[in-house]
């Protein structure tokens, strides 16, 4: 079986469990004996909303979609991970389907954990057990936000709020390359294609951002967030 060692080297202590500070050599060791790593190119599904799920998995290295498919093939687009995020926990920890599905937005690694192994340390180890639990918070409080985003903001607040996620989220700058196409990204803020670009225009417009291409720069920060405060 694979093991999700760094390239080039075999030392335990260069793998990148999240939280993987508080584990002792022993759990790290267990986890990775009952781990591997695939490899996905850009668009392909990495699990599919109602098929069973199996094993804890995190993004190695890439950027994954996280969506869900309504019944009149409406895409809710949840959330996007990166390197270092779990994907499908909640459905892997809540029911034995998943509950959406998730797709390589650019060409990703994931690792796949066991998940007996995985429960093993979880009761073995306090502290991993409650950094955990907050990740999970973290992910459903987020949820419930964009949901209440989209239910009560006008148009211009789910528009920043999709600027700011981008921006303090994913990149960490004012200046940033969307990954998404202007379909993606009104999927993100609850609205149409035609919708969200004509507010992102009027952004541009009013000189709030810089805009060429997929290229976005943030020229005031204070007015993205008021419009996201006030909504």
């Amino acid at each position: 079986m694979n093991k999700f060692f760094e390239e080039n080297t075999n030392e335990i202590d260069t793998i990148t469990i999240p939280f993987q500070e508080v584990l002792s050599k022993e759990q790290k060791e267990l986890l990775l004996n009952y781990s591997n790593v695939v490899s996905y190119k850009e668009k392909d599904i990495i699990f599919k909303q109602n098929t069973r799920t199996s094993h804890i998995m995190f993004v190695k290295s890439g950027m994954v979609k996280i969506f869900k498919e309504s019944k009149n093939d409406k895409i809710i687009l949840f959330n996007l991970a990166s390197e270092g995020d779990y994907i499908g926990i909640m459905s892997v920890f809540g029911n034995d389907l998943f509950q959406y599905s998730a797709s390589a937005l650019t060409n990703s690694k994931i690792s796949y954990i066991d998940i007996n192994a995985f429960k093993s340390v979880l009761d073995g180890n306090g502290k991993f057990a409650s950094m955990f639990i907050q990740w999970i918070s973290k992910e459903g409080l987020y949820i419930l936000d964009r949901l209440m985003s989209q239910t009560y903001k006008q148009l211009p607040g789910r528009i920043a709020d999709v600027l700011l996620y981008f921006s303090e989220k994913i990149y960490q700058s004012p200046v940033f390359t969307l990954p998404l196409t202007r379909r993606e990204l009104a999927e993100l803020a609850g609205t149409t294609k035609e919708s969200f670009i004509r507010t992102l225009t009027e952004f541009k417009n009013d000189k709030i951002i810089e805009l060429k291409g997929s290229e976005v720069e943030i020229k005031s920060m204070k007015i993205i967030k008021t419009l996201s405060r006030l909504g």
